[in-house]
């Protein structure tokens, strides 16, 4: 975080991705990306949702020693974020609660505290390439926040984007960001990215996504696009192919401006 208080600006330096999943890539992916924020100075990095073994839910039959294994790949993942190099970093990962309760929480990660988990998924779909609901249980109605440094931050995981009630949520908690992790196919990117600016233009906060991606349509045919998106939905960063990583330096100011501007508001 790079705080500039003479001329009442902060900025931060936000990183996105499309994150090449296949089991054989993973680990250059990481190795690039990594590359990547030490070259750009990063802040903060978004990570795709469950972004450290094959999609579970691809497959409709559950499976608990793959469960397990997704777990245990996770945790080893968890365990070497210091690797990647950023002060913080979000994403999502499979657990399992003392309940034996399976879930897909969203977690925070800095060097001091580890990973921190902030809520576990409540939207589920469960359809051909995305059977969440039956491979893990929807968390509680909740919309916790974290903080980055002085940056509040709503986390949304993925279907979740859809229910706009969370983003308007998380802007009338002065949210200045809104972290998207995805699991999502090639052929509703678009539609991803609208949802992505609409939430923004809701919230008055920072779109900022990343999507696991699989080159060839390999397993489950996630598309990329990771994008950042300014409080009223201006694109301000996307990636692509040749392009899987963009950091862009946002001014948490603009977000809290973005508050008493139309449509944010307008009270319900």
């Amino acid at each position: 975080m790079t705080a500039t208080l003479g001329r009442m600006e902060l900025l931060m330096k936000v990183t996105v991705c499309q994150l090449d999943n296949r089991a054989g890539h993973r680990a250059a992916a990481l190795a690039a990306l990594a590359e990547h924020v030490a070259d750009a100075g990063s802040d903060l990095v978004v990570l795709p949702e469950m972004p450290f073994s094959d999609w579970l839910a691809a497959d409709a039959s559950v499976d608990a020693a793959r469960w397990q294994q997704s777990v245990a790949e996770h945790e080893a993942a968890v365990a070497r974020l210091a690797e990647l190099g950023a002060p913080a970093v979000i994403a999502s990962r499979p657990v399992e609660k003392a309940t034996g309760s399976r879930r897909n929480q969203a977690f925070a990660w800095t060097p001091d505290n580890g990973a921190v988990g902030i809520r576990d998924k409540y939207y589920l779909p469960d359809e051909p390439g995305f059977w969440e609901a039956t491979w893990y249980d929807r968390g509680e109605l909740s919309l916790d926040m974290c903080r980055v440094g002085e940056a509040r931050i709503g986390v949304q995981l993925c279907t979740e984007l859809w229910f706009l009630e969370g983003a308007r949520h998380y802007g009338r908690e002065g949210a200045e960001l809104l972290c998207l992790p995805r699991a999502t196919p090639y052929e509703s990117l678009d539609r991803w990215l609208i949802g992505g600016r609409t939430a923004a233009v809701c919230s008055g906060a920072y779109s900022i996504s990343s999507n696991q991606w699989t080159p060839g349509g390999a397993g489950l045919a996630c598309g990329g696009l990771g994008w950042v998106t300014d409080p009223d939905g201006t694109v301000l960063a996307t990636t692509t192919p040749h392009e899987p990583f963009a950091t862009v330096e946002i001014d948490l100011n603009v977000a809290r401006k973005a508050k008493h501007t139309y449509p944010r508001y307008v009270r319900e």
